[in-house]
């Protein structure tokens, strides 16, 4: 039960982390819709980078709610969001 729970957090933490992202990338003529994909692929970035993150640092002793897991979580979320805020700005 504790790793479902780390997971939720996780995707609640990687949607926000997408909206925050948002707001410090700024477009020139931003065209509506980017939230809604802003949040998905950071929930999405969140889940993976977690996974890889308690993969990576507690292998013996899987648990989402450890700092590998959080960190490795946010700094993916982060990470893929700003790339598609970057990528997208320099196509417009």
């Amino acid at each position: 039960m504790q790793n479902w729970i780390g997971i939720g957090i996780w995707i609640v933490m990687g949607a926000v982390i997408g909206l925050t992202m948002k707001a410090f990338v700024k477009l020139p003529a931003e065209t509506p819709g980017h939230t809604p994909v802003l949040v998905a692929l950071g929930a999405f970035a969140a889940v993976i980078g977690g996974m890889l993150g308690v993969g990576i640092f507690h292998l013996y002793e899987p648990l989402a709610l450890s700092a590998g897991g959080m960190g490795t979580a946010a700094g993916f979320a982060a990470l893929m969001t700003f790339v598609y805020r970057w990528g997208v700005r320099n196509l417009i």
